[in-house]
């Protein structure tokens, strides 16, 4: 059987309804917003009774499971993120085949998840439900549009989620909460029962914390029967998309290096400039690049965004030409990036699709080119870190269309794609992806198999050494710091300035250093130098006395009354009995009055 069969008989029992085996419970169990805000409602879904022995339990008997609030489930009403449309539209008559197969398959399902209005983007923040919490980083975005589906796994409050992914829509979340997330090949799973954002690029993806659990769930999704797993013969490496990531390559490329060489050997691996190769394989996507550009810029990351603009340009059209009478009629609340985005596709013309058209069509057969026979393409999922909860719309939208260079890959070529979280750096989750050929879904499912805890190992690795490096280098720091403390009170103030800089080399990021390397340079009369190492100690720490103190200092002998005042008089403000400042803010202010 082909990877990219699924069982027809299967899909139409799923689709029926499986009368008999489930049990609708629409008594919220709990308060909406428990759980870290990942739930819309509550209700059960139940399973079938378990075959009695010697027949096997059902493949996810015991599992839990949520869906996106884009799923029908009959007798509820399909909210799509937004009041409105839960407003002007009638309850299910039939659940989503998708959601039916997986209770079939043995898993409970406990209710619909939050996600961005009209599933149009990748940060995980509603106008009207807020925004469920990340469990990886609290501060920062859970992404979306599937955010309360990768919240409610991260939160450990399910086993595996649904939600659908269009343009990022589960790989966004996927990396930003540190869970797995799998976008499907385009067309494999079918989306009967789902609201469609764009049908060029719906798909049904899932999430899940363990690889064990993603693998199932894909089995049972696919409807694959039981096969001998296949290792990769090729893994291409696309340096030029991790020089898109702010993330370093340490963390996230050299992790799955390392573990491939480790698992298979080095000659499996392969590097390659994946924007060149699309440029030489895509010839249409010229049309999606300013002539402007072509003189500043690389063709090859010229290509991936030309990539990233046919695809936006597709999903505006059908966005509109899904939803444009609703839109007109309702003319609903949306949140500020939302409704920029809804009118930008209200405002789109066929003219440039089929040119659009034409790429995806280019990009498929060239990706499934490269990928053929058991390759796979590595990649980050996203340009860097999760954003910061609140930032400016403006931001978030630069962030978006770097994004959408990486995504648009797997969008236009409806390759499988599925991302991988790789630990954390600076307390924020990292990850990365992996994309095979249009089909392999099985494939790439046995490869996450394979791969996952070699990639959690090392990526243990990098951090265990960085930790002792850096807690090596801050002990080293500590001690020049109280070798030039010693130097001070000596009255040697050159060899204590030479012992701070010592510090600073070894922790760029500790306010005191550069506050005592100050109070070295005021010894040697070295004043700019003693002002910038302060300005530099209070960007640190804006609570640094001293810094302010000597700053004032500096300030004064080089003539600068009123920013000395300034300085004295915030340091009374932190400690309103300095004397010191005291003394200083009055022989200012006879400098500057009198």
């Amino acid at each position: 059987m082909k990877e990219d069969m699924s069982s027809t008989n299967l899909w139409v029992l799923a689709g029926l309804g499986l009368a008999g085996f489930l049990i609708l419970s629409r008594r919220q169990r709990k308060q909406v917003k428990q759980g870290h805000g990942a739930f819309v409602q509550y209700f059960e879904l139940l399973p079938p009774p378990p075959p009695a022995p010697p027949k096997a339990p059902h493949p996810l008997t015991g599992l839990t499971f949520a869906v996106k609030d884009i799923f029908n489930v009959e007798g509820l009403v399909t909210g799509f993120g937004n009041p409105d449309w839960a407003r002007t539209h009638e309850v299910a008559n039939q659940t989503a085949p998708a959601v039916l197969v997986l209770v079939q398959g043995g898993a409970t399902c406990i209710g619909k998840t939050h996600m961005d209005e009209l599933a149009y983007s990748i940060n995980g923040e509603n106008k009207h439900y807020g925004t469920p919490t990340n469990p990886a980083a609290p501060t920062r975005i859970p992404g979306g549009s599937s955010s309360g589906s990768a919240v409610a796994v991260a939160a450990e409050l399910v086993n595996f989620a649904l939600g659908t992914d269009t343009g990022g829509s589960v790989r966004v979340p996927a990396a930003f909460c540190g869970i797995l997330g799998f976008r499907p090949s385009h067309g494999i799973v079918p989306t009967v029962g789902v609201i469609p954002m764009a049908q060029s690029f719906d798909t049904v993806g899932w999430f899940a914390r363990d690889p064990s659990v993603l693998h199932k769930v894909g089995h049972v999704l696919l409807q694959l029967p039981p096969c001998e797993p296949r290792q990769p013969r090729r893994v291409l490496i696309a340096g030029d998309c991790f020089q898109l990531s702010t993330t370093p390559q340490e963390r996230t490329m050299g992790v799955v290096i390392r573990s491939i060489e480790k698992l298979l050997g080095r000659q499996v691996l392969n590097h390659i400039n994946l924007g060149q190769y699309i440029a030489s394989r895509v010839p249409s996507l010229k049309a999606f690049i300013e002539k402007e550009e072509m003189e500043k810029k690389d063709m090859g990351v010229l290509a991936l965004t030309g990539i990233s603009r046919a695809l936006r340009l597709i999903q505006r059209f059908e966005f509109k030409t899904n939803h444009e009478e609703w839109l007109n009629e309702v003319k609903p609340d949306l949140g500020s990036g939302i409704s920029e985005r809804v009118k930008s596709a209200l405002e789109t013309t066929v003219e440039q699709v089929p040119l659009a058209l034409k790429v995806k069509d280019e990009t498929r057969s060239a990706l499934n080119e490269l990928l053929k026979n058991d390759a796979v393409l590595v990649l980050p999922t996203t340009p860097g870190p999760p954003p910061k909860l609140n930032t400016k719309e403006s931001l978030l939208t630069e962030y978006r269309d770097k994004a959408f260079s990486l995504l648009g890959i797997a969008g236009m070529s409806g390759c499988c794609q599925v991302s991988i979280p790789l630990g954390k750096l600076d307390n924020l989750p990292l990850a990365v992806s992996l994309i095979a050929k249009h089909g392999a879904d099985r494939f790439l499912l046995d490869v996450v198999s394979a791969l996952y805890d070699s990639l959690q190992e090392q990526s243990n690795n990098v951090t265990t050494a960085r930790s002792l490096k850096a807690n090596g280098k801050s002990d080293a720091a500590e001690l020049a710091k109280e070798k030039g403390n010693a130097a001070f009170k000596e009255k040697d103030f050159q060899k204590a300035a030479s012992l701070y800089s010592e510090a600073i080399r070894l922790d760029e990021s500790n306010a005191t250093y550069y506050s005592n390397r100050a109070a070295a340079y005021l010894g040697l009369c070295s004043f700019p130098q003693a002002e910038a190492d302060c300005s530099k100690a209070i960007a640190l720490d804006k609570k640094n006395v001293k810094a302010f103190l000597r700053r004032g200092t500096a300030r004064e002998f080089l003539g600068y009354y009123k920013d000395a005042a300034e300085d004295f008089n915030q340091a009374l403000i932190l400690e309103p009995t300095n004397k010191s400042a005291m003394e200083a803010v009055k022989r200012l202010k006879k400098l500057l009055y009198e």
